[in-house]
């Protein structure tokens, strides 16, 4: 066979593999970007029309974006990857590193414009043919001096930014120095730019805030000091402007912000609202944290406050008073999370509203007690909807998600309604804000609220299908499947099940099944998914709920339970058929975009055999390939990736996925390594790119070097973690066992965090695995129930309580569960070689657990090695890690597995005194 002939993947293929990071259609859909990203090295950005004809192809390029009317496209592009990587050899600083420049092109005319030295870009999100950028001037050291005592002087200046408005089809630039910020109207009307002073002791005359009228080009100041300038925000029309902005001294420990105003026909921007305008509580303020918004007609001005925060005292000495963290048992959050969020929680703020034209009285909708609020999408209600779960939160050391109540709140008065209570689930409001509405796991019920008439009625009453997740296998209240919309004007709101989108009359008067019911009856899950979403437009306001126009057919995306496969269907919901295929297929999609005014899509297309390119389609049946990367891939034996089933000791269905060489031959033996977390077989066509890896088992590396990988699915029974992966992880290796072309006694297991628990468990169960690799595996449950997750500071009750380890009871009410569940106390029987991998920054699993699995095979005289990534978290981030860690695992399973010679680092280690010297490869460090 030619695939016979193939190379087998190495450590120097990773680098160059490609993938298709990003992607945009334009709104008329004439033109298309992608960027193809090599994992180590330069990108490129590809110009296409529709017809798939390249227009230009700019290496280095990122962050790229459509202009509002479609006619330009705009990106970053990076200095060479060399030159960024010879720098920071150099250990530059930040001003003396290499500086990306901006590219414009003109789709129509093929133009290419460069500019150097770009710090940052914007452009309109709706419209508008402007765009602004920053650039930054050479160094200090870069910079040339002249002869003249004037020319030394500015040499010595630091050296300011400098902003650029720039008009697209002429190239016409006016430029404003000093600018450390700027702002477009949504409209593309009006930009508003923040000016530094010239020097630090100059006067500050001309530091402020500037409007500039972009159809007159008339720029003026509108607010006049150097200042700390926040939340700009425009009216839909861009005749109204607010911001906050503190003006006291940099050096000041007490911050003053105000809330100003501007319309045009004013001389300067006023301030609306201050720390003793009536509405604002006494010893609260103008925050500078949240979004100041106009609603859409303009009338309403949204903004946040917070009581005025206490400031330390600077004349104590500091090591006179004890550094100390004080834990209460009455506080709501440990101190742990406490400290993790501190900044969050020092710009804690709460919602207020003022009308602008009325007399500017604020009205606070939110404080201490009442937290938490959500505004409609145009704003204008007189509700704003409100949660609290403030008196429940200490119950979330041991359970996932605090109960909330719900209330409403005038924006009239301030006055509040509470409309629900203990509610434990999602809570959202609709898009006219007429409705609030809400998933409760206590019942796995859908409850809708209509403000206006003050009535709740319950959704899914009578109905024989459950919208709670029927897979929920945690001693936990199961979570719904979610919103997948509304239709116009909140008539309907559609909800998800498991396989079925049904609509209900929110006022609870109706309900239909929009997808007829094939979805369960053919184990496909049915979803709506918003395709014009994030396409190609940067700085693009997060939307609101999703409104679908029901009266028109509707795409749907699918996926078959059964076999895997992925499509699309489209569906007419009020008449009461089955969706209607487009397509299926052995696939995986992904990047999925509509232009918006016309029926042409891109997506990416992938198996594991297949790169996820990209490809253009009118009807997602018909399609062109626009990209082809990985050509490589072609001079590796790579791989084929199959579904199995078998059935369990106790009878249980399993099924897993089962990777096997290209060139794989049914009369050889090979060796097997089960990589599992949870469930892995819907993935079946996920495409698996060779990459270092983070600390799991990079599956197309050790397809291609020889190896076969399954992949099974694990279901659980509550209390029994343990017995559940024995019960789907050694059965399906038993039943591989079975097959002629298996090396029955060379078999291995690996997995990370949940995965690394497992195979710290099984060891302890069998013998039948030559080798074993546990990343951050807890091993002692008895000892890691109190612990702390250091990422978030939270305690890890609720993990074994509620969560995924399963136990379902507290320690002291069945400790015999978290002994069985514990291999620590199982160690004694292990016979397999194992390394684990631990790092003294995980956040997730505390590194001790690693130790604790450690020092005790140790003192068993077992074989058994850890590895501790300095400074690395729960997964490895820095890619040289990864690359170390990538090497490793290869050469423990082919010496352990492959009969290899051992490398220096499994046969004697790496001494403390060589750390840094000496890796322990076996192929003399190279």
């Amino acid at each position: 066979m030619a695939s016979a002939q193939k190379k087998s993947l190495d450590n120097s293929a990773y680098d160059g593999w490609q993938s298709i990071s990003a992607s945009a259609i334009s709104k008329d859909g004439r033109f298309i970007y992608y960027i193809i990203t090599p994992q180590e090295g330069d990108s490129e950005l590809v110009v296409t029309t529709a017809q798939n004809e390249q227009l230009v192809h700019i290496a280095r390029a990122t962050n790229a974006s459509f202009s509002p009317d479609g006619k330009f496209l705009i990106s970053f592009i990076k200095p060479f990857y060399s030159e960024i990587r010879e720098a920071k050899i150099k250990k530059k600083k930040p001003d003396e590193m290499p500086k990306d420049s901006l590219a414009i092109f003109a789709l129509e005319t093929s133009e290419l414009y460069k500019i150097p030295r770009v710090k940052s870009y914007k452009s309109p999100a709706e419209a508008g043919e402007y765009i602004a950028f920053i650039t930054e001037p050479p160094s200090l050291k870069d910079s040339t001096a002249a002869d003249s005592n004037e020319a030394k002087r500015s040499v010595r200046k630091k050296p300011q930014p400098t902003l650029h408005v720039r008009h697209l089809t002429s190239s016409e630039e006016i430029t404003f120095e000093r600018v450390d910020s700027y702002f477009f109207s949504d409209n593309g009307k009006t930009l508003v730019y923040i000016r530094t002073p010239e020097e630090k002791d100059s006067i500050f005359a001309d530091a402020g805030l500037y409007h500039l009228n972009l159809p007159t080009l008339e720029s003026k100041q509108i607010s006049r000091g150097k200042g700390e300038y926040k939340n700009i925000a425009f009216d839909k029309t861009a005749s109204q402007l607010a911001f906050t902005a503190d003006k006291s001294h940099e050096k000041s420990l007490q911050k003053n912000y105000n809330l100003y105003y501007y319309t045009p026909g004013q001389d300067s921007a006023i301030i609306i609202a201050h720390s003793a305008t009536a509405g604002i509580p006494t010893g609260w303020e103008v925050s500078r944290a949240g979004e100041v918004r106009f609603s859409k007609s303009g009338e309403k001005l949204y903004f946040n406050i917070a009581p005025t925060p206490r400031v330390k005292d600077t004349t104590l000495v500091e090591f006179e008073h004890a550094n100390v963290d004080i834990w209460h048992w009455k506080d709501d959050y440990l101190q742990t999370q406490q400290l993790v969020n501190l900044k969050r929680e020092q710009s804690r703020s709460y919602l207020a509203v003022t009308y602008p034209a009325k007399g500017r009285k604020v009205i606070s909708l939110a404080d201490e007690q009442v937290p938490y609020t959500r505004i409609s999408e145009d704003a204008d209600n007189e509700f704003v909807l409100a949660t609290t779960d403030v008196g429940r939160r200490i119950e979330t050391q041991w359970q996932t998600g605090a109960f909330q109540d719900i209330y409403l709140v005038s924006t009239l008065s301030g006055t509040r309604k509470k409309i629900a209570e203990n509610i434990r689930g999602s809570i959202s409001l609709s898009p006219t804000g007429n409705y609030a509405i809400w998933f409760n796991r206590s019942d796995s019920n859908w409850y809708s609220h209509d403000i206006r008439q003050d009535k709740t009625v319950l959704l899914n009453t009578d109905l024989p299908v459950s919208f709670a997740d029927e897979d929920n296998d945690v001693p936990d209240a199961p979570n719904g499947y979610g919103i997948a919309g509304w239709s116009e004007g909140d008539e309907e709101v559609l909800i998800n099940d498991k396989y079925d989108i049904w609509a209900f009359r929110v006022d609870g008067t109706g309900r239909r099944l929009i997808t007829n019911g094939a979805g369960r009856s053919n184990k496909i899950t049915f979803r709506y998914r918003d395709l014009t979403e994030d396409n190609g437009r940067m700085f693009r306001r997060a939307g609101g709920p999703t409104v679908i126009d029901t009266k028109k057919p509707t795409i749907l995306s699918a996926f078959n339970h059964i076999s895997k496969e992925s499509g699309w269907y489209t569906t007419l919901g009020r008449n009461n058929r089955d969706p209607k295929e487009i397509t299926m297929g052995p696939y995986r999609y992904g990047q999925v975009k509509r232009a918006e005014d016309v029926d042409q899509y891109i997506y990416t297309k992938e198996n594991y055999a297949s790169s996820p390119d990209l490809y253009l389609s009118k009807d997602l049946l018909e399609e062109t390939k626009l990209s082809s990367i990985n050509p490589q891939q072609q001079q590796y034996n790579w791989g084929t990736a199959e579904l199995i089933r078998w059935t369990t000791p106790k009878g249980y269905a399993a099924e897993g996925i089962l990777y096997k060489p290209e060139d794989f031959d049914p009369n050889k033996k090979y060796p097997v390594i089960a990589y599992f977390y949870e469930t892995l077989s819907d993935g079946l066509y996920n495409y698996v790119p060779p990459t270092p890896t983070p600390s799991r088992l990079n599956i197309s590396f050790f397809v291609s070097n020889g190896y076969i990988v399954l992949a099974p699915d694990i279901r659980y029974e509550i209390g029994y973690p343990g017995r559940s992966a024995e019960e789907y992880v050694n059965s399906g290796m038993e039943e591989l066992k079975k097959q002629p072309w298996v090396d029955s006694g060379k078999l291995a297991i690996q997995g990370q965090s949940w995965g690394g628990y497992q195979v710290a468990h099984l060891i302890t169960r069998t013998d039948m695995y030559a080798a074993a690799w546990a990343g951050a595996p807890v091993v002692n449950m008895t000892s890691a129930y109190g612990g702390i997750r250091w990422e978030s500071g939270m305690n890890r009750q609720f993990q074994y309580e509620h969560t995924q380890s399963r136990i379902g009871a507290t320690l002291w009410e069945k400790p015999e569960l978290y002994i069985e569940n514990s291999p620590l106390f199982h160690l004694p029987n292990v016979s397999t070689p194992v390394v684990i991998m631990h790092n003294d920054e995980d956040g997730a699993v505390p590194w001790y657990q690693g130790i604790e699995m450690f020092t005790a095979l140790r003192r068993l005289q077992k074989p058994v090695w850890l590895l501790n990534y300095n400074g690395e978290a729960h997964n490895l981030v820095q890619r040289q890690n990864r690359k170390d860690i990538q090497r490793r695992q290869l050469e423990f399973f082919d010496h352990f597995l492959k009969g290899k010679s051992a490398a220096p680092w499994i046969e004697n280690g790496v001494p403390a005194i060589l750390k840094g010297i000496d890796w322990g490869f076996g192929d003399q460090n190279n």
